[in-house]
């Protein structure tokens, strides 16, 4: 298949092998060029992401942590697949820059007690987003380092990355258990429980997990054990009767945040759950468990189905718990974002749900689930990719017509991690087969 962007078949036209070259081809000439051009820092390590949305022109030199930890993951991760064959690129220069990206945060970003700071200036100088509010904002940051740490580790064999990585992680989960952990700039009130929580854990722990097999590090069950145990909190917590994620849970007394009636915990971010939805598959799919592949698979269809937009297409960025349009009063940072971008279709949810809906096909063997890749395939080739290859990537912020929206709806940054994974995942399902996912991913 040699279509461009701008004639692409329908995705129900085509094979699985197709759909694998597709990928790779869109990754190596139209989105990773992006991230390795101008956006690169290479004096000092890391990625600049604040930068125009449509453009591509930079903006701010800030640099969000986790945005580096995540560009590092990214550049470790494509190194491993160059040297595996199932993508075309100069490992080594991917590896070099994961390197230097990880040793700029080991440099700059980790705090006293450990923590990471949340922002930091071109050449690592700490910056507070909030200020007054300090540098240590957010343990998601901790956790996308940590992700960089032990994807860094394997693309190089310096095993004293995963050891950083896993202590980074542990040191989270001992923040989490004393309360102390922030989550800023969108914290929950006190008692409240976020999906977000045991879903980064799943994924962090899942990721040591399979570092630690290939360095054949004997931590490795343990990992797994853990992983396993944040997949079961997902599932049996989070996952309501109707199949949708109930993204924050609260007591009753919870500063008012009844779990009756209040948006904070009646609204469903369809993609995050998508998202969640592919880790719980691949994490179950390694340990034999196949009634959680199952459960996962009927989440992901829920979360779908309710954020659809059967209007104009795409994937809304949040629903009401019934699936309809998000409605009440904001009694915080958090539903006011909500009420302010829940009509939004953002880069995102479509990429994961492009992986997320094959995966599940693939392991299932479900229709249904190859139907919602091809349904989203369709709408996002049509509307996301950058109309000038000039420029590249796609234009990640839209509004509900699918225009491009010069709008902040999260943080100011143009992030490369969602499309540039999802794309790698992809490949590495459809030219690797599912065991590269399953098995050695």
């Amino acid at each position: 298949m040699n279509q461009s962007i701008t004639d692409l078949p329908p995705a129900a036209s085509l094979d699985l092998g197709e759909l694998g070259a597709f990928y790779r081809r869109h990754l190596e000439r139209d989105v990773l060029p992006f991230w390795l051009g101008a956006p690169s820092d290479r004096v000092h390590g890391g990625v600049f992401t604040c930068i125009d949305n449509y453009t591509g022109a930079r903006v701010s030199d800030d640099k969000f942590v986790w945005s580096q930890g995540r560009f590092a993951w990214l550049m470790a991760h494509a190194a491993r697949l160059v040297r595996a064959g199932l993508l075309t690129g100069d490992a080594d220069d991917l590896t070099a820059r994961a390197v230097e990206t990880v040793e700029f945060l080991r440099a700059n970003a980790f705090l006293a007690d450990g923590a990471v700071a949340y922002l930091l200036a071109a050449d690592g100088r700490k910056l507070e987003f909030m200020p007054g509010k300090g540098h240590d904002l957010s343990y998601f940051a901790d956790c996308f380092v940590a992700l960089a740490l032990s994807e860094t580790a394997r693309a190089t064999g310096q095993w004293d990355y995963l050891d950083e990585a896993v202590a980074t992680y542990e040191r989270v989960g001992e923040r989490l258990a004393a309360g102390t952990a922030r989550s800023e700039p969108y914290p929950l009130p006190a008692g409240c429980r976020a999906h977000a929580e045991p879903m980064i854990l799943l994924n962090v722990a899942q990721e040591l997990e399979l570092a630690m097999r290939q360095r054949g590090d004997p931590r490795s069950d343990a990992l797994a054990a853990s992983a396993l145990a944040h997949m079961d909190a997902v599932l049996t917590k989070f996952v309501r009767p109707d199949g949708l994620v109930q993204e924050v849970i609260c007591p009753a007394a919870a500063s008012g945040a009844a779990s009756s009636g209040r948006l904070l915990t009646s609204h469903v971010t369809p993609g995050h759950a998508i998202e969640s939805m592919w880790f719980v598959m691949e994490e179950a799919a390694r340990h034999g468990r196949d009634a959680a592949v199952e459960e996962a698979a009927r989440v992901l269809l829920a979360s779908f189905e309710a954020g659809w937009d059967p209007q104009h297409g795409g994937i809304f960025r949040y629903v009401g718990g019934d699936g309809r349009l998000p409605t009440g009063r904001a009694e915080g940072a958090f539903e006011e974002l909500i009420l302010a971008t829940w009509d939004t279709k953002i880069w995102w949810p479509h990429s994961e749900t492009l992986y997320g809906a094959l995966l599940g096909h693939v392991l299932t063997g479900d229709a249904r689930l190859r139907a919602v890749h091809d349904r989203t395939f369709d709408y996002v080739f049509a509307t996301f990719p950058h109309p000038d290859e000039g420029v590249g990537e796609w234009v990640q912020i839209r509004d509900r017509l699918g225009a491009p929206l010069d709008r902040v709806v999260g943080l100011p940054v143009k992030d490369p991690y969602h499309l540039n994974r999802n794309l790698m995942l992809l490949v590495e399902l459809l030219q690797g087969g599912s065991s590269a996912r399953t098995t050695a991913a």
